[in-house]
């Protein structure tokens, strides 16, 4: 079955174009700006990680490996789509332009960081599993109904796909084909279940099979073949032409969160293998060089420019109003029920605070 979903891929491993259609449309401006939007979101990456180290932010879930499917993708939206991302796919929402101080709000337990820029439709991030796949059917669904050019985006792991949200979303976008791509980054574990354990089938873009739709593979570090096949499905479905499946194969390099130590289920010699070898940001480097597009200056300085920006973000972050502990109570219900009320009563005294 695999052979029937062979992996879209435009640039290789090496840098070298392996589809020669696409030359023309490999612009010196389009492919700074992957370049620089990896590079961005990557810096904002470790920052992170070394931010919960220091315990100034909370559990946070690391990303670095996927950044070609995260800013492919999302430089493929027009500004009025929908986005509905899982708790790791914050580079794709800062690259479509959630805030980076907002981002580091949201890892740091306040409701701020769940509130979108000013226009942006982006969902809060989905903790639960696929829970955020239906929603993007009926968002898309919403739109195509008002009659817009409106599409939508559900990003979710390989994890997902176990679960009886993703195939309702799918069921339900296939029935009123929905304007939404169903986006799936395949990096191979739902957290310490490898996929092969996981399920059966031989791919992930398979299962778009039985909702008669669109499916299909794509080198998941390869930001040329993630941007192209977005778009395209993009395109598609702006136009009636339905729900898409993407399965982008990549990889993670660090641990599913903070919290746990990827080295006591996965082989951490491979993963650095991988990063050697297919790593999105060398291959977009090898590609520039090859090119004549390599500007050793013009990389300097977006390297700066991005770790002031988000040195300034966590500034922002830090010096953001402490949360009022009553929100957490009093806007629960209309009216708080006696239990909240008694809730509010007893850790206010724990505290040492009175209502």
């Amino acid at each position: 079955m695999s052979k029937e979903f062979p992996i879209f891929q435009i640039v290789d491993e090496n840098g070298q174009l392996q589809k020669q259609e696409y030359k023309d449309l490999l612009t010196v401006e389009l492919v700074k700006k992957f370049y620089y939007n990896m590079v961005r979101i990557r810096t904002f990456d470790r920052k992170a990680i070394s931010l919960q180290r220091q315990g100034r932010l909370g559990t946070y879930a690391p990303f670095e490996g996927q950044e070609a499917s995260q800013v492919g993708s999302a430089l493929a939206l027009e500004k009025d789509d929908w986005v509905f991302p899982t708790y790791r796919d914050h580079g794709a929402t800062i690259t479509f332009g959630a805030g980076l101080a907002r981002t580091f709000l949201y890892w740091n337990g306040r409701v701020e960081g769940c509130v979108p820029e000013e226009g942006k439709k982006i969902f809060p991030p989905a903790v639960p599993i696929a829970t955020q796949i239906p929603h993007a059917a009926g968002a898309a669904m919403a739109e195509k109904r008002k009659g817009t050019k409106n599409a939508a985006i559900a990003y979710f792991g390989d994890g997902a796909t176990s679960e009886g949200d993703f195939h309702e979303g799918l069921n339900f976008a296939s029935v009123f084909q929905a304007p939404v791509i169903f986006f799936n980054q395949n990096n191979g574990f739902a957290i310490s279940v490898p996929i092969e354990k996981q399920m059966n089938s031989k791919t992930i873009a398979q299962k778009a099979i039985a909702y008669d739709m669109p499916g299909v593979r794509v080198d998941g570090n390869d930001i040329f073949a993630v941007y192209f096949q977005t778009r395209e499905s993009l395109d598609r479905a702006r136009f009636g032409g339905g729900p898409t499946l993407i399965e982008a194969i990549t990889w993670r390099y660090g641990a599913h969160t903070t919290a746990d130590d990827p080295a006591k289920y996965r082989n951490q010699a491979e993963s650095d293998m991988i990063r050697e070898q297919r790593d999105p940001l060398l291959r977009v480097e090898r590609f520039m060089k090859l090119n004549g597009f390599w500007d050793e200056e013009w990389v300097q300085k977006i390297k700066e420019e991005t770790a002031s920006e988000i040195e300034k973000a966590v500034k922002d972050m830090e010096s953001f109003p402490k949360p009022n502990i009553n929100d957490l109570f009093d806007n629960v219900f209309e009216k708080p029920t006696w239990t909240i009320a008694k809730q509010k009563e007893q850790y206010l005294q724990l505290i040492g605070r009175e209502a």
